[in-house]
């Protein structure tokens, strides 16, 4: 009984048929791998816009219903004018609450200060005013409100009339029914100086750490009639720059510039982390202003953040403001 054989390719033939496999082999590889050295591409100023406009969308929420202690010390620098008693009184610190709501039936969030002390010196009782308002929510809110905006405001140092300096007012333009007023474009520079606030006694550095290469994108208001106006109710277009996180569109510092021919201010306002809430806020505020021979300068820092809760179905009127 016979056993059938099969028969061997030759050793030179079976060559080329190992080289196609290895070949196909390398190929796959490859294509599969990405190049040794290769980079991934950087988004476009489009895609970062528009991650940060999710990124603001969320913060407003996140960020709606707490209150925030803000410690605000305003100073006039220099001052050949006599009026608002700047000879007698060139610098104040004040102390208030801090609240980000949006109001039933409102179109948009809405910053409110409310003082309770002056200079050490109490003006009101420390009763969380705004929460109750807020909380028990009647006719008259909308005008107790006003009050207190108005009066809060008066506060101000200097001769210029001023409702700008509130941290979050420049996040208003990245969200996405306004980003389309803007003209944005990406700048060269290098990081923000986030450790202003972290030098100061009680503040953790860690917390002001930025851990990604930050882009610096700056935008100017092209649409009218503008966000912000003057006392006299004319167009007063916004310009400055937003230091962003290109993957997370997290705002990490915002600088707001308004300039004409009667006043100069900056605003520029750096965010922390801040691990009982879990995501960034305000930190610090930096302010300067320029108005006829007066100068005025302003530091607020904002701390003990606290949590309440509007509860749905209150009828609470839009409060005026500047933005429209």
């Amino acid at each position: 009984m016979g056993i059938a054989g099969r028969s061997r390719p030759s050793r030179h033939a079976a060559r080329p048929a190992r080289r196609a496999a290895q070949a196909a082999v390398l190929v796959a590889i490859l294509f599969a791998a990405p190049p040794l050295g290769g980079a991934a591409r950087d988004p476009s100023l489009e895609e970062v816009l528009a991650r940060t406009a999710g990124y603001v969308t969320k913060f407003y929420e996140q960020l709606s219903g707490i209150v925030a202690e803000e410690q605000y010390h305003q100073e006039i620098k220099h001052s050949a004018s006599r009026s608002s008693g700047a000879a007698r009184l060139p610098q104040k610190k004040l102390l208030s609450d801090l609240l980000l709501v949006r109001p039933p039936k409102a179109d948009r969030y809405v910053e409110f200060r409310d003082v309770f002390e002056v200079n050490g010196t109490p003006v009101r009782d420390r009763d969380d005013r705004l929460t109750r308002l807020f909380l028990t929510a009647t006719p008259t809110t909308f005008d107790q409100v006003r009050d207190i905006v108005d009066e809060s405001a008066r506060h101000n140092i200097g001769d210029i009339v001023r409702n700008i300096n509130t941290p979050l007012l420049t996040l208003h333009f990245l969200l996405p029914p306004q980003q389309r007023r803007f003209r944005f474009k990406r700048a060269d520079g290098g990081q923000p100086e986030l450790g202003i606030a972290s030098a100061m006694p009680g503040r953790d550095a860690s917390r002001f750490r930025v851990t990604t290469e930050l882009w610096i994108v700056e935008f100017r208001e092209t649409t009218k009639p503008t966000l912000i106006k003057t006392d006299e109710g004319r167009d007063f277009p916004a310009k400055g720059r937003f230091w962003l996180d290109p993957e997370t569109g997290a705002v990490h510092m915002s600088e707001l510039v308004m300039q004409n021919s009667e006043v100069s201010a900056t605003i520029d306002v750096s965010y922390q982390s801040e691990p009982l809430l879990g995501f960034l806020v305000p930190a610090e505020m930096r302010e300067r202003y320029r108005v006829a021979s007066q100068r005025v300068e302003g530091v607020a820092t904002y701390g003990r953040f606290r949590q309440f809760q509007v509860t749905t179905g209150e009828a609470i009127a839009k409060p005026p403001g500047t933005l429209q």
